[in-house]
């Protein structure tokens, strides 16, 4: 984790309020910077969303540890491309 990712633990976060505050937090960073998530399970609904919201704008990955699940999710920097439209 570099020292522009933000991490939020969302397992003790009330359900309604988890992603207006992920959302608030990714339109707050700049490019290159990151959101580290961390919770008991994939967030599939939320990638559903931000791709509709802001397609191309964020990359992520995942990583699990037991029942632990970790996601980055980076701003991308202006201008980068991510490889689903022209391959690269």
């Amino acid at each position: 984790m570099s020292a522009n990712t933000t991490t939020i633990d969302v397992r003790s976060i009330t359900p309604r309020e988890r992603h207006p505050l992920i959302f608030s937090t990714l339109g707050g960073l700049l490019p290159g910077a990151a959101l580290e998530l961390v919770n008991d399970h994939d967030p599939q609904p939320l990638y559903h969303q931000l791709q509709a919201q802001a397609p191309g704008r964020f990359s992520g990955r995942t990583s699990s540890r037991a029942r632990t699940r970790r996601v980055q999710i980076t701003r991308r920097e202006a201008g980068s491309c991510c490889g689903g439209c022209c391959g690269s």
